[in-house]
């Protein structure tokens, strides 16, 4: 593995809800101290059921949204000391592919207009022969540059997506479930696309998924984050889990299989609020190895560099 190009370290994001005459505020913690570090060149996976922080990390990590606490480097700059202006060049390197292709899509402008915005927003201007070849790049034909977002498929919108995030030629993309609104065709195609593009321009990818089969098979390792907080880290996607969270995960995947599903455990109990986590282990309320000491402490991410597990009583 190579120098990390990110690296994140105890971050932690803390929003708060409600809070008028008849009512008191909420916190919710979105992201709880979470360590990370991803090598130039890699694809990391970020997994979990939805609102366990995926896509609050994610945005984090861009500095989209401002952490309560911890820090954000990339390539050795602190972003998270960084003023505005400073930032706004340095995300020239960075750039983010939506999950639904059409609402990140603004309808009133063309293809061109679309791509041209990121150079707006450096204060540069696009060379109308570049436009071409960032289409061609996507696999889009030069001829649908004065098309607009309702006139292309969903995969053709997702297309332009990708096409504008790598408009200012950035190390590093952030991929927030850019296939889930995608037949499973047309997911195929996209994935295919992203894989070349990684290879041919040598990018760094973090990709949000709730689909632990695509992660699998798209990175490099996986992060399995469960409640804001990272449970596990797989060191290879053929690696066995240790957090029967994990292993749940990785089951789920059997549910539509009549014979399959007679042998799986599904999890019971309750999923905890996440505006009142209750003391030690989040998942201790739907884990069958949960004893006491999961109920009473909360487990520590472990520091084998191997294939870390935050769990008391691993797999």
């Amino acid at each position: 593995m190579t120098a990390p190009l990110i690296r994140i370290e105890h971050l932690s994001k803390e929003f708060q809800s409600g809070g008028g005459f008849l009512s008191r505020p909420r916190s919710m913690q979105a992201v709880r101290d979470v360590s990370l570090a991803i090598a130039k060149g890699e694809a990391l996976g970020v997994v979990g059921e939805s609102g366990c922080g995926k896509s609050t990390l994610a945005r984090l990590v861009l500095r989209l949204i401002e952490p309560t606490s911890g820090r954000i480097t990339f390539d050795g700059t602190d972003l998270t000391a960084l003023p505005p202006a400073e930032l706004r060049r340095m995300r020239r390197r960075m750039a983010m592919v939506f999950q639904d292709p059409y609402s990140s899509l603004d309808p009133r402008f063309t293809l061109a207009r679309v791509l041209e915005e990121p150079f707006r927003v450096q204060g540069e201007a696009l060379a109308p022969d570049r436009l071409a070849g960032m289409l061609a790049a996507v696999g889009l034909p030069g001829s649908m540059a004065e098309s607009h977002p309702h006139q292309l498929s969903g995969g053709q919108r997702q297309r332009v997506g990708i096409a504008r995030a790598l408009a200012l030629q950035p190390d590093f993309v952030v991929l927030d479930e850019p296939t889930a609104s995608l037949d499973v065709s047309i997911q195929a195609q996209i994935v295919a696309l992203l894989a070349e593009l990684r290879d041919r321009l040598g990018l760094t990818y973090l990709f949000i998924s709730h689909d632990l089969g695509l992660v699998r098979y798209f990175c490099d390792r996986i992060v399995v984050m469960y409640l804001g907080a990272v449970v596990e880290v797989l060191p290879d996607p053929a690696a066995r889990p240790r957090h029967p969270y994990t292993r749940a995960l990785m089951e789920a995947r059997f549910a539509p299989d009549p014979a399959q599903r007679k042998r799986l455990a599904p999890l019971t109990g309750e999923i905890p609020s996440p505006f009142a986590l209750p003391p030690g282990c989040a998942f201790a309320t739907r884990c069958p190895r949960a004893t006491d000491l999961c109920r009473r402490e909360t487990p520590a991410l472990s520091a084998d560099p191997d294939h870390p597990v935050a769990c008391f009583h691993p797999l």
